[in-house]
């Protein structure tokens, strides 16, 4: 999918209305509109990776951004201490729906492991 056909660029470009709770220089996130647990929230680079195959050689700092916003997000949230899961797939057969890498924050309830 090409980024100007990209949902998550166009929440990035503010093209799309999103419910955002972070943002920094390399990151933005904001509540999945279709919740998994009480907190769920979805972080995603502002960069456009289409997935983690596509991550180049010096990509490693935006996904390094994305799990800390995971762990700054959390802390307001309130779920630092209780626990919280975060989840990233790659590729349709894992889930993957969006195709621009994101990380998910599910937080508020026990998760049970494997995940299914």
């Amino acid at each position: 999918m090409a980024e100007e056909q990209c949902l998550f660029c166009s929440i990035v470009a503010g093209d799309i209305p999103a419910d955002i709770v972070f943002e920094s220089d390399t990151a933005i996130a904001f509540r999945d509109i279709n919740p998994q647990a009480p907190t769920h929230v979805i972080i995603i680079p502002r960069k456009h990776v289409a997935t983690i195959n596509d991550l180049e050689t010096g990509d490693e700092g935006i996904v390094g951004s994305l799990f800390s916003a995971a762990k700054e997000i959390a802390a307001e949230e309130e779920l630092s201490e209780a626990g919280y899961r975060t989840v990233m797939n790659c590729n349709k057969a894992a889930g993957q729906s969006v195709f621009h890498i994101h990380l998910h924050l599910l937080g508020g309830r026990l998760f049970a492991w494997p995940p299914g």
